[in-house]
């Protein structure tokens, strides 16, 4: 009887120590990325219904997003209602149902985080050792953490922004905005903002695992702190430099942290294994053994205080006789 190739009882019973093939590597990424869809699809479905109702006491997210815009003065914003209430404009007869279903897809990223960043981390857990793997609920809150604060930050610059931008030369010319465009670009850098949060969890991630170390982000410091500003200023579409700045600052801090994070890891990692080599009087498997600092002769022994004793002088070779050797005399006495 023939058994169904299993990937997970295979590398369950063929690789205990958690090393993988490519096949099986693709088979867990694809594994990881369903149920990371599946828990996506139904947070979306919380958000959706939470577009409209506040549950618990708390806003709704249409509410919510539109609150950078709605809190302007009157006078930098068009009124297109009759009472006068704040409302977004659509154009299309579409444009309800799509706005709706992108806030609903993008609450339900932000609900359903720990479970990608879990699956995430678990995809990287097979090349940690096993006492490492107890970061796992660290990492996801960590993670979920920084990902909901970046969104936080990014929403607090739009308010930011919009005061500024929306009140110069109010004067002349009145702001009324469509709701595909501003949910658009709310969205966009809530997620901006979230997803460069996580930046620094990846690099702990990636110290953990071993593949970067602390010489390295100690020689790359300056230029890593730059990038952070440049990141910054490519990726924030509000175009301000507050927001920039703010943005900027925020990832060089979180990276500073985590280049610190890596040179205590590296740290303890290192008084581990000088722990482990006095213990047993072994070198680990990455360190090659010390060579001698001079050869020493064959047949060379240590004497009593350690020094070493020269070689005994090899034999002489037993003199070859020859007639001219002999005497004369003893010679005739041979005849």
């Amino acid at each position: 009887m023939k058994i169904p190739f299993d990937p997970r009882r295979r590398r369950a019973v063929v690789n205990p120590d958690g090393t993988m093939s490519i096949v099986e590597h693709l088979y867990e990424l694809r594994t990881r990325l369903l149920w990371s869809l599946l828990a996506i699809v139904l947070t979306s479905i919380v958000g959706f219904w939470w577009y409209s109702h506040g549950p618990f006491g708390l806003p709704s997210t249409g509410h919510l997003l539109t609150g950078p815009y709605c809190d302007l003065p009157p006078t930098s914003r068009a009124s297109i209602t009759r009472d006068g209430e704040c409302r977004l404009l659509a154009t299309g007869v579409f444009d309800q149902f799509n706005l709706r279903l992108k806030v609903a897809v993008a609450t339900g990223v932000l609900l359903a985080c720990p479970v990608w960043l879990y699956q995430i981390w678990a995809f990287i857990v097979p090349a940690l050792h096993r006492n490492e793997k107890r970061y796992t609920a660290a990492f996801v809150a960590l993670g979920g953490t920084l990902f909901v604060s970046g969104a936080v930050l990014g929403y607090l610059m739009i308010t930011s922004a919009f005061n500024f931008f929306l009140s110069v030369g109010n004067e002349t010319q009145v702001t009324a905005l469509q709701g595909p465009d501003y949910f658009s670009f709310v969205l966009n850098v809530m997620a901006i903002f979230g997803i460069s949060f996580e930046l620094p969890l990846f690099i702990i991630a990636l110290n953990l695992v071993g593949v970067l170390k602390y010489a390295k982000l100690k020689q790359w410091r300056r230029g890593l702190l730059l990038s952070m500003f440049v990141f910054a200023a490519f990726l924030t579409p509000t175009g301000d430099p507050f927001t920039m700045l703010t943005l900027g600052a925020a990832l060089a801090v979180l990276l500073e942290l985590s280049i610190q994070f890596a040179r205590w890891n590296d740290r303890r990692k290192a008084k581990r294994s000088v722990g482990a080599d006095a213990w047993t009087g072994e070198l680990d498997d990455e360190t090659a053994s010390p060579a001698p600092s001079s050869p020493q002769p064959i047949g060379a022994s240590a004497g009593p205080s350690g020094s070493t004793l020269a070689a005994p002088a090899p034999l002489d070779e037993p003199e070859k006789i020859t007639r001219a050797s002999i005497p004369r005399s003893g010679f005739d006495d041979v005849l």
